[in-house]
């Protein structure tokens, strides 16, 4: 082969990926509640609207319960409220700004700032908390732990990273479409996954999360994304699933 043929031979073809045609195969019906952000009337009206569409739903929150809206403290006393009265009907997940309060609580000094600055300013005040620039943080961590009483502390930290029901995982941030989900680490479940929102998984799961903000609610290509930002633009959403589909609930 001349030098010039050899140039100009062309690259082997990658293989195409395929595309996500799963249908949406839960074993049960159920609603799934976008990142709440200390937005305690939100939740409340759609609680509500839930209720009165379906009597008894089983009802799974995304994580994101606290920080950046004002009422962090009661959204996290009545979730943990209705998990101990309702059981599997009614299921958190852990999403990452709970486990920057944990950590916050577990290492103050080394974790406090960022935690501070990606909204625990406004948890620590739904729980009579303040913080001038002179107060140690050792002594923050105290006081928000002792408002917060080891009972909610506990609950917090046995917050499962997904849910799973027939073909679809709920969890709060996506995951790696090249993995399993019982694979997966909890920084792709808390925090997302760089593939997740370009790459189709290969193995049929649907996959329902917050995390990522979006103008509109929508169920496409395995996805289904339902965090419409409730602290900044007043909405938050539910996705009530079943093998008829997806349909949204906004407030």
């Amino acid at each position: 082969m001349s030098l010039f043929r050899k140039f100009f031979r062309k690259s082997p073809r990658l293989p195409e990926a395929v595309p996500f045609d799963a249908p949406i195969e839960p074993s049960k019906l159920f609603y799934a509640i976008g990142d709440i952000h200390g937005c305690m009337e939100k939740l409340t009206l759609l609680l509500d609207r839930i209720e009165q569409q379906d009597e008894q739903p089983t009802i799974i929150c995304v994580g994101d319960f606290i920080d950046r809206g004002e009422d962090s403290a009661p959204v996290l006393r009545h979730l943990k409220s209705l998990t101990d009265q309702l059981g599997d009907r009614f299921v958190c997940l852990i999403g990452n700004h709970e486990n920057m309060c944990l950590q916050f609580l577990d290492e103050p000094e080394e974790r406090g700032d960022r935690w501070l600055r990606y909204g625990g300013l406004q948890t620590l005040a739904s729980f009579g908390i303040g913080r001038s620039p002179k107060d140690d943080l050792r002594q923050v961590r105290d006081a928000l732990a002792k408002a917060m009483g080891d009972d909610l502390i506990d609950w917090m930290r046995n917050l499962p990273a997904y849910w799973i029901t027939g073909n679809i995982a709920v969890t709060h941030a996506g995951a790696d479409p090249n993995l399993p989900i019982g694979n997966q680490s909890g920084r792709n479940l808390m925090w997302g996954h760089p593939d997740f929102p370009h790459t189709p998984r290969a193995d049929g799961m649907w996959v329902l999360h917050g995390h990522t903000v979006v103008d509109h609610p929508s169920a496409q290509d395995g996805r289904i994304a339902i965090d419409t930002g409730a602290y900044a633009t007043g909405r938050l959403t539910a996705a009530r699933v079943s093998r008829d589909g997806v349909t949204f609930l906004t407030v």
